[in-house]
């Protein structure tokens, strides 16, 4: 194979980077066309295809994500010796981008990336939060590390993805002050007809709480499906309905809104998975995060692992 060409190389990694070659081409300042044209001599040279259609975008072919790989350390150093040689202090140390589904709740999504905040190298840690197929768009192009979700990696999706369950968790249902007493007295046929917040219906929780339903024999009235969990406990503090959050973070819940427990599913559970883009974790801040799930610790402290300290402690 003749020499590769760092020029081509840098095009296919701002392709790589920016999702497509029209947003590349504008941060190159160049014309698509002749994008295009660098990124076909460089597959010719590798001898196979780096990218693949995926919808409307482009997504990294196992080889380009290899190719990739080397890409993304040759221009980060390249631009690291900019900074030295410019007398500035490169800023060093590993980065961990995280994207996180909606429906995960924020309480849940802290105590587990908190350990990471406390490694003996020091991590920048960033995080996003879209719908799980941007996220998953952005795991297949390198863009994230680790991908927070409430279920696994849907096998339709031509996404080259490993989904690992790090906890499942009873589920709580929650009131407004006002109104929990009322409630929690014949829990759960009280919730017959009772206003309900409730996650979107394509989340995996959302399919569940409706099948729960079912099983319990009640149809809540459904006022609101809000994805993100934060506003739904704001608008369930301010009376708008019942909503659920996962046991383990109960306390938490309690202690940061004015509601109460109306009552518990042990049989409802909700569920959290750490997706990669490898089936091997290589990154160390993802494998501390995976070591502590098996522990049922996201405390930062040290935990003997058990079963039942996991299902209390880890969910979506």
């Amino acid at each position: 194979m003749p020499h590769l060409n760092l020029k081509h190389m840098r095009y296919f990694w701002a392709v790589a980077t920016h999702g497509s070659i029209a947003r590349a081409s504008q941060i190159l300042h160049l014309t698509p066309q002749t994008i295009s044209g660098q990124l076909r001599e460089l597959e010719a040279q590798v001898g196979d295809k780096l990218f693949a259609k995926f919808g409307r975008g482009l997504v990294l072919t196992e080889t380009g994500r290899l190719v990739f790989s080397y890409a993304d350390d040759i221009f980060r150093l390249g631009d690291e010796l900019e900074e030295v040689l410019a007398g500035r202090t490169p800023t060093g140390g590993l980065r961990l981008h995280v994207g996180t589904a909606m429906v995960v709740p924020k309480l849940l999504t802290h105590r587990v990336l908190a350990p990471v905040l406390s490694m003996a190298e020091p991590v920048r840690l960033i995080c996003a939060e879209r719908p799980l197929v941007d996220l998953l768009a952005d795991l297949s192009m390198h863009k994230l590390d680790l991908v927070l979700a409430d279920s696994p990696v849907n096998p339709a999706l031509t996404v080259r993805a490993y989904s690992h369950l790090i906890g499942e968790s009873a589920t709580c249902f929650f009131a407004a002050s006002a109104r929990a007493q009322a409630l929690m007295a014949d829990f759960p046929a009280a919730l017959d007809d009772e206003p309900m917040l409730m996650p979107s219906s394509a989340s995996a929780l959302g399919r569940a709480l409706e099948l729960w339903f079912e099983h319990a024999g009640v149809r809540p009235k459904v006022v609101a499906e809000i994805e993100d969990r934060a506003l739904m406990k704001t608008f369930g503090e301010a009376g708008a309905g019942v909503f659920t959050a996962p046991q383990s973070v109960e306390a938490d819940v309690l202690a940061k809104y004015q509601v109460q427990v109306i009552g518990r599913a042990p049989e409802l559970k909700e569920r959290l998975y750490a997706i990669t883009a490898e089936r091997r974790i290589k990154h160390p801040a993802v494998s501390l995060i995976t070591e502590a799930a098996r522990r049922g610790d996201f405390s930062g402290q040290p935990a003997p692992y058990t079963p039942s300290t996991l299902t209390a402690r880890i969910t979506p």
